[in-house]
Order: structure tokens, then C-alpha cells, then sequence
């Protein structure tokens, strides 16, 4: 607690600093809108003074602002949704225009001619044609909410959509310890971790793998928008695109659903591998899937508070009975190998045991009492096939869950706040106890785990007269998870009798017997023992200020990231055999003769890191068709610390004249530490960059 206190307020003492320094300039709200326009008369002549209010028909929020000499008006960090536009000044007849939906980061322009009349007198356009954005110089696309709920999606992952947008392509998953739903999108050529995640205005990205923590489900996801090129200069950090997403909000009129999908091996075709059943046809894979929940918004206070709530379960039940392995047979324990050799178990290739085995037999007194006894530990199934072939059963059951909350509050006219939490758990059973079979806990299929990432975000839009616009973020992030933590165990180096192996997971051991590990293979990688645990907590603010032709906007994000994990994969030591030796690879396992071994100490890293981003930027309006989006952005890189000496660096220098270092004695010459002279001050490997500009200019 101490260390989270001492991050807030210097977050948001240093968010105060730097933005009353920078109070000049104007900024967009990433988790909104903007509207704009010009009103006119019959003629074409510019009208000042022109009252314009946008109200959001949903709500009945309302904005209101006054032409300028120029007849123009802008309405910064305006919330998405359905509007009703209305202009009014005396002597012209009220101009109302409805149907106009804001969508996030829009920015359309809405152009009025009011007619000589009374005010009493109304002119109303409905149905109107597209908002057009004719000010900004970016590339985007917005996936709205009637695209989110009714694409088929598998799994319901919303950020699959992510490429809807053009120019995405998913790479996958970053990490095996990522949460399910993160996704590596690389966006018009970008690095596949280098996409900024907003979710409501608030950073939305892990600082384990840089992917995104967890978005809501689709019915509580409103809509969200891909930005791809010509960035604003609010959006920096990350290299690529800009992903910009808004949770649901409660309205004037209760709103919901509820829903279930449901999926069954009845419906699918069985896998092509898949043995047959007692009837002769083949075995499903046991698939039975309830993803169900439902959402409830409304009003607490009509026209001035709101809730939005929904939650979601995803429910899985499945066990695969396709999966193949091969182990010794009862001829190849009696030291004949003479069946397995042939074409039959070897795609049509003889094979020789190479000597000194002679007649492809080899005397069982030779084998490795420790290859036997994991043998005859009642871990691994039996087999009758002549080849040793054997099919075996792996669930893959799933518990998910998520809660999503949101409250909204119209203080005043001029002063909005709203809250929103996410809270989201994964769970994966362990497999071993269920099975009995070490084969189920390899790198392939996953250990048991949990997650849960929770995040929860505050925002404050204050408007300050007719032109000035400031909006106030908190955003603070908080994920966990665990992975074979306690491991399943079985048995262990130890165990089976082999000397001067230290595993740092008791019970637990790797095998892999076969080119790819495809005859026996169990533990491996993160099946082993992981734990990620991760802190985000971001103040970020927005200024927006109207001054003539210019809207000028400056804005600063401040963050700090801390990372605390672990990752024991390869410390309880690895065993491959490969055939390298006798030819075969189960032979090679019985006689004990590895093609390769490997033995290492567990990762652990703790680490945190400041960011700072500060920019200003101008949409000058040059002339009614042209625009100039001018901005400049400075973020300088602060470095990550890393704790316990878990930093090095590498001189080709001190290499090559021998010199190791004072800090850790032991290492090999040229590595650097901490401390050592020639590394860079502090623990973070790296220089500190003050000078990180990155210009913006568009028309």
C-alpha cells in the first residue's frame, strides 16, 4: 500500500504541474467526439451569434456555444451518441437538424443556413445524409455496435473485429501467459505489439506483453474505432495504430437483453483422428459451450444519473480423444525393436538400428532404470499396436466470467463525471488428476491456470465558457496470473534416481522422446510453473480552447507500469531424445541416451517504469475548404528499471581484454551490471532520452 500511494500522488502532482504549465492549448478526449460547423444565411453571409446547442436525445445532456465573427462553432469532447442540433438567433427562423450520430474519435462537420422568419418558426431536417470529417488529416474506421453483436464471432472476442478496419492482420496471441482475449494486430504494416488500446479515454494495454487487457464483452461494448495513419499528436507511446473503444452507458429509458450460445460435438464433424465409437462412428470431442449473461441500463436520477451493468459467463466442457502418441511396446521391452523398425511404423522407411545393435535388438539389460521406471509408473498408457500407437483423452475446460459496471453523472450543465469497472477471471482446472496421464501437461495443451484482470477508470469533462473544454482521466489496472501454481506433481530427477539435478519444482520434470516430441512428451515450458502480476496506473489530461479560426489543444499522459513475475521453464531440467544415437528415438529413450539436455535457474523479474507524454496541436482553419492539423508531441523515455540484477549489458570491449564484472564476479567477461563501470546510471540498462519530438502535420 505504501508504494501505491506514493505512485498516485506523484501521478497526479506531476499531471497538475505539467498541465497548468501547458493551459494554452486544446485537446481531444480519445473516448469521444467532436462536432463542428458553420451557419450561414440564405445569401452565403457568415452570421455571428448564432446560439447553437447539440443535445443527445438519449440523456438529454446539452452543449451550447455561440458563432463566432466567422460563423463558426465547435463543440469539443462531446459524448457519442444519437443528437438533435438546433441554431437559433433572432430574426431567423429556429433551424433543427435530428438524426445526427456521433461516433467515437468523429469529427464531422454540420453546416447550417438559418432562413429570414420568426424564431417561433421551426425548420426541421431529418434523415439526414453521412457526417462527413472534413478537419481531420487520419485514417480510421469506427466497428459500431450493430457490427459487434451480430458478426459471427468465435468465442465472442471482440478485438477479432480489429480487422474489420483494413490493413490488420491477427498474429496471434504475444505470449502463452497473455490473457485469452489479448491479440498481436499488426495494423498497416506495424509492429503486431505496437497498437495503442484505449477503453473509455484510459490506457488499455498490458505491460507484460504490450497487447490488451481484457475489452467488455459485446453487448456492453459500444463501438470502437482503428486509427491507422496521420495520428493526431494526442495519440503517441506506441508506434503503430490507435484502437479506441467506449463501454455502454445507462440512457433515460431502461434498456437490456439477455442471451445464451450454445455450442455441441453434435453439431460439429468429429476430428480426422478422432477413434470410433462403440457403433463404428467416430468420437466427438465431448464440446459442450454456454456462453450466457445479459446487461441492464437505465436511469438512477432522470436527466442526470445513469448505470450500465452486464455480465457474461463462458461456460466450456470439452475432452479431445484425437491425440497421438507412441511408447514402447511389450516386444520393444523384451529388446526386440525388430516390428518398430520396419516400414509399417515408419512411413514406408526401413530403419537399422546403428551398431554397436546388431538385428535391430537391443538386450533389455541395457536399458535405463530410469527410462523403465517412468515406464511402469502407471503415468503413461499402454499399448497393443504393433507400432506402439496410442490415442489419449485431453479436456479442455474453461470457466470465464465478467462483470462490467458503469456509472455516469451529469453534475451540471458544464460538468460531467463518470466511473466505470471491468472485472475479469479466467479459469483453466488442472488436467493431470482428472486424466492420470503426463502426457496432458505438455507445452501443447497448456496447464491449469487463473487470471483475473481488473480495471477501473474516472473521468471528469468540465466545460469552461463557451470555448474551453477540459477533460481529467484516472485510469488504474491490476491483472494476475497463475499458471501450474501448485504444480501437478508426478515425479522428479530426484525421484527416479538421477544424481546432481536440482529441480526448483519438486514433482515435476520434461520429456520429449521423438523429432518434435511426438512419441512421448510431457511438462515443457510454461507447463512447468508461472506467475505474471502486473499495475497500471495512468492521470492523463486534455485542455481544448476555440480561439478564432485556430482550435488549439495540449494535453499530458502519465503513467506508471509495475511488473512482478516469474517463469520456472526449463529448471526442473529437460530430456531429449531425438534417435540421434541408436536411430530410433523410443530406442534411444530406453537405453538412456539424450541428443540433448538442458538445466536452468528460474526467470524472475521485477520491473517498473515511468512514462510521461506531453503535446499540443492546432486545427487551423485556413479557409472553409482547407485545413491545417499541426501538433508536436514529447515523450521522453525514462527507461524500465529492472530489481535484483536482472540487467546486463554486453562490451565487445571488456570481451575482448577479459574484464569481468565487480558486481557479479562470476559472469562471463564483457557482461556489465549495475554498478560496474561503463553501465549506464540506475538499473535501467539504458541512457534516458529527453529529446523524443515527433512532429505532426496534415492538411
Amino acid at each position: 500500500m505504501p508504494r501505491v500511494a506514493k505512485v498516485l500522488s506523484v501521478v497526479t502532482v506531476s499531471a497538475v504541474l505539467i498541465t497548468t504549465l501547458l493551459i494554452t492549448d486544446s485537446a481531444w478526449a480519445q473516448a469521444t467526439a467532436q462536432l463542428n460547423g458553420r451557419v450561414a444565411d440564405e445569401s452565403g453571409a457568415a452570421l455571428p451569434g448564432v446560439t447553437v446547442t447539440a443535445t443527445q436525445t438519449d440523456t438529454a445532456f446539452a452543449r451550447t456555444v455561440v458563432t463566432d465573427a466567422t460563423g463558426a462553432w465547435t463543440m469539443p469532447n462531446m459524448p457519442i451518441g444519437p443528437y438533435r442540433l438546433e441554431a437559433t438567433l433572432a430574426g431567423f427562423r429556429t433551424f433543427v437538424q435530428t438524426g445526427i450520430v456521433l461516433q467515437v474519435s468523429a469529427n464531422p462537420v454540420i453546416n447550417t443556413t438559418l432562413a429570414l422568419g420568426n424564431i417561433e418558426e421551426t425548420i426541421t431536417v431529418q434523415g439526414a445524409t453521412p457526417l462527413v470529417d472534413v478537419r481531420s488529416a487520419g485514417i480510421s474506421d469506427v466497428v459500431e455496435q450493430e457490427r459487434i453483436v451480430e458478426l459471427p464471432l468465435q468465442g465472442r472476442q471482440v478485438t477479432d473485429l480489429i480487422v474489420l478496419a483494413g490493413g490488420a492482420v491477427n498474429t496471434g496471441r504475444i505470449s502463452a501467459l497473455s490473457t485469452s482475449n489479448s491479440v498481436a494486430i499488426s495494423v498497416a504494416g506495424g509492429l503486431r505489439n505496437g497498437v495503442e488500446y484505449q477503453l473509455d479515454g484510459a490506457a488499455h494495454n498490458s505491460p507484460h506483453d504490450l497487447g490488451n487487457l481484457p475489452f467488455p464483452f459485446p453487448d456492453a461494448l459500444q463501438e470502437f474505432s482503428v486509427a491507422s495513419g496521420g495520428l493526431a499528436a494526442a495519440t503517441g507511446m506506441h508506434s503503430s495504430a490507435a484502437v479506441n473503444a467506449v463501454t455502454k452507458s445507462g440512457t433515460n429509458r431502461f434498456h437490456g437483453n439477455g442471451f445464451e450460445f450454445f455450442r455441441d460435438d453434435r453439431f460439429n464433424s468429429p476430428a480426422y483422428f478422432a477413434p470410433a465409437g462403440p457403433d463404428g462412428d467416430k468420437l466427438g470431442d465431448g464440446l459442450s459451450r454456454n456462453q450466457f449473461g445479459g446487461t441492464l441500463g437505465g436511469p438512477i436520477v432522470l436527466n442526470k444519473l445513469f448505470f450500465f451493468a452486464g455480465y457474461e459467463r463462458n461456460r466450456i466442457r470439452q475432452t479431445r480423444p484425437d491425440n497421438i502418441a507412441y511408447v514402447p511396446t511389450p516386444a520393444m521391452m523384451a529388446g526386440d525393436f525388430t516390428t518398430y523398425a520396419s516400414p509399417q511404423c515408419n512411413g514406408g522407411r526401413q530403419v537399422t538400428l546403428r551398431p554397436p545393435f546388431v538385428n535391430n535388438r537391443i538386450s533389455p539389460a541395457l536399458f535405463s532404470p530410469q527410462a523403465v521406471s517412468i515406464l511402469n509408473s502407471g503415468w503413461l498408457p499402454s499399448s497393443t499396436d504393433p507400432c506402439g500407437f496410442v490415442q489419449y483423452d485431453v479436456n479442455f475446460d474453461n470457466n470465464d466470467e465478467q462483470i462490467v459496471t458503469r456509472v455516469d453523472y451529469q453534475q451540471t450543465a458544464n460538468h460531467t463525471i463518470f466511473g466505470r469497472y471491468i472485472d475479469t477471471f479466467e479459469r483453466r482446472p488442472p488436467k493431470l488428476g482428472e486424466t492420470h496421464n503426463i502426457m496432458t501437461i505438455q507445452a501443447a495443451f497448456l496447464p491449469y491456470r487463473n487470471r483475473r484482470a481488473q480495471t477501473a477508470a474516472v473521468g471528469s469533462t468540465l466545460v469552461m465558457g463557451n470555448n474551453m473544454v477540459n477533460t481529467l482521466r484516472f485510469n488504474f489496472a491490476n491483472t494476475k496470473t497463475r499458471a501450474n501454481d501448485p504444480p501437478e506433481e508426478f515425479f522428479d530427477a530426484a525421484s527416479l534416481g538421477i544424481p546432481n539435478i536440482y529441480s526448483y519444482v519438486p514433482g515435476t520434470m520434461t520429456v520429449a522422446v521423438g523429432a518434435t516430441g511426438t512419441d512421448i512428451r510431457f511438462s515443457g515450458n510454461h507447463t512447468v510453473a508461472a506467475k505474471v502480476d502486473s499495475q497500471i496506473y495512468q492521470l492523463s489530461n486534455d485542455f481544448s480552447r476555440v480561439w478564432g479560426a485556430h482550435q488549439l489543444g495540449v494535453g499530458t499522459n502519465i503513467q506508471y507500469a509495475y511488473f512482478d513475475g516469474w517463469d520456472y521453464a526449463g529448471s526442473n531440467a529437460t530430456f531429449t531424445f531425438n534417435g540421434t544415437v541408436t536411430g530410433l528415438a523410443l530406442s534411444d529413450f530406453l537405453i538412456g541416451r539424450m541428443s540433448s539436455f538442458g538445466h536452468s535457474s528460474p526467470q524472475v523479474n521485477t520491473n517498473h517504469q515511468w512514462y510521461i507524454g506531453v503535446y499540443s496541436q492546432d486545427a487551423w482553419r485556413v479557409s472553409e475548404r482547407v485545413t491545417l492539423n499541426l501538433g508536436l508531441r514529447w515523450d521522453p523515455y525514462m527507461g524500465t528499471v529492472w530489481e535484483n540484477g536482472t540487467i546486463s549489458n554486453f562490451s565487445h570491449e571488456n570481451y575482448a581484454d577479459g574484464v569481468r564484472s565487480t558486481s557479479f564476479r562470476n559472469a562471463p567477461p564483457g557482461l556489465l551490471y549495475p554498478g560496474d563501470e561503463g553501465f549506464p546510471p540506475g538499473k535501467t540498462g539504458t541512457n534516458k532520452q529527453w529529446l523524443n519530438l515527433s512532429p505532426r502535420v496534415g492538411a
